[in-house]
Order: C-alpha cells, then sequence, then structure tokens
C-alpha cells in the first residue's frame, strides 16, 4: 500500500501546499508523480491530465461568469448603500453586528453571488466601529468564515449549486449514482456542526472584549466612507442590477443552471447601462481576476482525478483500506474524513478536493456498505473540512484581507486557527453523525 501512486501522490500534493508552493503546481507535480509511480510515460501522463481537465469546464465557466457578475455588482453601487445603512448605525449591538456580518457573508454566495468581493469593501470603514465597541475581530472572522462556508454545503443556490453538483456528477462518475436534490438533505447534519461552531465562537470562545488601538487610518476611512456615502441612494443602476440579481437567480433555480442564470443577470447589466460598453473590458478582466484562479484550479483538479483513476491503483488502495478498517463504518468515516481533512487545508479549496476525494471514496464506501446519502455526507464534509483554518482558502483570505486593513489581524493566528477550531471539529463530529445515520 505505500507504493500506491493515489496515496504517493496525495502526500507530495500536501506537502508542496502546505510548503507555500502555488496550489496550481502543486496539483500538477503530484498528477505527474501518480503517472510514473504508476509506470505511465510522461507524455502518457501530461496526455491523460489535460484529456481529463475538461471534466469540471462547465464548473469553472459557472466562476468565471459570476466573477464578472460580481464585478458589475460592484460597480452599479449597491454595496455604497450597505455601507451607508451600517455607518448609520450610533451604538449598534456587537451581537446583532457580528450576526448581520455572518448573514451578508451568506447573499454573497447565493442570493447575491459576489463571493469575498464584498470584504474589502464593507470591512475596513467598519473597523473604527470595531475597535470602539472593542469586538473581538476573531469572532468576526468567523462570522465572516461561516457565512461563506455554510451556504455551499447545504443550500442549492449560487456557489452551493455549483459544489452540490459536483459532489453528484463525481459520485455517478465513479460508480454511485445519485441525484443532485438529494444532496441538501445529505448535507443538512453537517451544516448544524457549522451553526454549533459559529455560536460557540460568538458566545464562548471570543466574547469578551478586545482592545484594538483606534488608528489615524481607522478614523479616516470611516470618516471617509461616511462622508462618501452619505447620498448614497438606490439609482437607475442599483435597480437595473436588482432586476439582475433576481432574474440570475430565477433562471438558476428553474434550469438548474449557474452559467445560465450568471449569464442572463450580465446581459440584464449590459442592457441597462450599468457599464457602458467602452469601459466594459476593465470590469471583465476585474471579474476575471477574481474568480479566474479558482476556475482553473478546478479544471486542473479534474485533470489530476483523471490520472488517479487511470493509475487502475484505486482498487488496489480500496483493498488495502478495507482490510485496514475491516467492514467498520466508523472507522472508515474518521479515516476518510482525516484524508479529506488533509488534502483540503493543501490544496485550500473544497471545490477542488471533491473531485481528487470521489475516486477513492465512492468504492470504499461502497465496499462497507454506506448509503448513497451518508457517502454524499462524507464526500461533502471531508472537503469542506480544512477549508475553515486553510492559509490558502478563500473562505480564510477573504475575512483576513477586510480585517487587516489597518495591520492589527494576524492571518493564522486570528483567522484561521479561529476558523480550523470551530468548524473543522464540529463537522467532523457531525459528519460522522451523519454517515451513520443516513
Amino acid at each position: 500500500m505505500l507504493d500506491n501512486p493515489v496515496l504517493i501522490s496525495v502526500i507530495v500534493l500536501s506537502i508542496l501546499s502546505l510548503c507555500g508552493i502555488h496550489v496550481l503546481f502543486a496539483l500538477l507535480i503530484a498528477a505527474i508523480v501518480a503517472g510514473l509511480v504508476a509506470d505511465l510515460s510522461l507524455a502518457e501522463t501530461i496526455t491523460i491530465f489535460i484529456g481529463g481537465m475538461g471534466g469540471q469546464s462547465e464548473t469553472a465557466l459557472s466562476y468565471i461568469l459570476l466573477g464578472i457578475f460580481a464585478a458589475l455588482i460592484a460597480h452599479s453601487g449597491l454595496a455604497n448603500i450597505l455601507i451607508q445603512k451600517l455607518l448609520s448605525l450610533e451604538k449598534p449591538n456587537k451581537y446583532i453586528l457580528i450576526f448581520a456580518l455572518a448573514i451578508i457573508a451568506c447573499l454573497s454566495g447565493t442570493l447575491i453571488p459576489v463571493h469575498i468581493a464584498f470584504i474589502p469593501i464593507l470591512i475596513p470603514p467598519l473597523l473604527f466601529f470595531f475597535n470602539r465597541l472593542q469586538l473581538d475581530r476573531r469572532a468576526l472572522a468567523s462570522a465572516l468564515t461561516f457565512g461563506l462556508k455554510m451556504p455551499y454545503l447545504w443550500i442549492p443556490v449560487g456557489y452551493g449549486l455549483i459544489f452540490q453538483g459536483i459532489i453528484a456528477n463525481e459520485m455517478t462518475a465513479n460508480g454511485m449514482a445519485i441525484v443532485q436534490s438529494q444532496i441538501p438533505k445529505a448535507m443538512a447534519i453537517p451544516a448544524i456542526g457549522m451553526f454549533v461552531g459559529l455560536a460557540i465562537a460568538v458566545f464562548i470562545s471570543y466574547r469578551k472584549p478586545r482592545q484594538y488601538q483606534q488608528l489615524e487610518e481607522d478614523i479616516k476611512d470611516y470618516e471617509q466612507a461616511k462622508k462618501d456615502n452619505k447620498k448614497a441612494t438606490l439609482d437607475a443602476k442599483g435597480w437595473v442590477a436588482i432586476v439582475a440579481i433576481f432574474a440570475a437567480l430565477a433562471i438558476q433555480l428553474s434550469l438548474s443552471s449557474l452559467v445560465l442564470g450568471a449569464l442572463s443577470g450580465i446581459i440584464i447589466m449590459f442592457v441597462g447601462r450599468v457599464v457602458f460598453i467602452k469601459d466594459s473590458e476593465e470590469v471583465v478582466q476585474n471579474g476575471v481576476k477574481l474568480m479566474g484562479v479558482i476556475a482553473f484550479i478546478m479544471l486542473i483538479a479534474s485533470g489530476y482525478a483523471t490520472i488517479l483513476k487511470e493509475t487502475n491503483a484505486i482498487t488496489e488502495l480500496v483493498e488495502a483500506m478495507t482490510g485496514m478498517t475491516g467492514q467498520s463504518k466508523v472507522i472508515t468515516a474518521i479515516l476518510l474524513l482525516l484524508i479529506g481533512l488533509l488534502v483540503t487545508m493543501g490544496i485550500g479549496t473544497s471545490f477542488g478536493t471533491i473531485p481528487i476525494l470521489a475516486v477513492v471514496f465512492v468504492p470504499l464506501c461502497a465496499a462497507v456498505g454506506f448509503s448513497a446519502l451518508a457517502t454524499a455526507a462524507l464526500i461533502g464534509t471531508a472537503g469542506a473540512l480544512g477549508d475553515a483554518g486553510s492559509p490558502a482558502s478563500d473562505s480564510t483570505l477573504g475575512p483576513t484581507a477586510g480585517l487587516n486593513a489597518d495591520g492589527q489581524h494576524n492571518h493564522i493566528w486570528d483567522t484561521c486557527v479561529p476558523t480550523f477550531l470551530h468548524y473543522n471539529i464540529p463537522l467532523f463530529i457531525f459528519g460522522i453523525i451523519a454517515a451513520m445515520i443516513l
């Protein structure tokens, strides 16, 4: 088992990622290692890899279009109105403020799919508020990460439609048929674990006041934002953006296609002249920059997963792991979730992890006797494990980008460690529970 190409390549992938090698290169090197260990030539490995990249082409296109849609929404001025409303609060309750940010983050992946793009715009002007309330920014980081992460696990809208579609497609491709509409049921229990983690973070771990310096730049950002957004009103561009958002959501839900939903929203934005054609190049480029890297990671992850399948080493690995765990579902679930945690911590994206995990998880779960729902819960949870807490994850990089605008928030100790503890531990426990009862 120790010379298994799948095992060796996953270890290489994790080590390279944890050492700071960009995930694109880590995935490519790991795929080559898998092919060479399996006695494929370098040319054969690259050919199979490139051929397999098309498996996630729809997902990658969805990401690109969502990035452009997010850039157009930001250009419409809706974010300025939201900032104005928050800045108008004279004595906000700290818990209301924390949960308001969590809800806004939830909306950023569902109803208004702007992903992390709202954080650098919304958070820096509010740091003055947070400092005055002596809010522990670790609680804020936990709330933002919750909002970025929980919806795609459970809610089949926006990024959840992508994530759950990947689970259903990869399970079916690896021999265990399941329809996408069943995935929310499978992920409901792990999602409850996220709520538990948020409650512990906000009401127990980080409820005490924490002192931050009221820096001059925080005061300037606050005063400038208040001045800039004092007269922010819902103009024609804002109304067009709202129509585009609801149209995109309606098409997405009715046709189960995020590509068509995002494309319809983009078309409405351009027809409604939210952005003039002569200014469109810069906005489109910003959108591609926002989500382009993640889209390409999905393509490379699909190619890597194809290499793992073509090595024919998965059957050997499944048999070896089944021998280690016997027919114990509990031990198998724990082992699989640990593998998911290791891989996702390295890659930093749960979306890119699913195609890699599915090739091993589906045969092993079938051999042990897990149902399709239980298998979906294990794959989804294993993919999500590590996304919160990974230094390379958007779920941690996004909150840090806003909360560290004044240099008083450490990425590792104030974002990654708190989110790792408060979300990965509950996900692990609730993921096992889901696997046992579904």
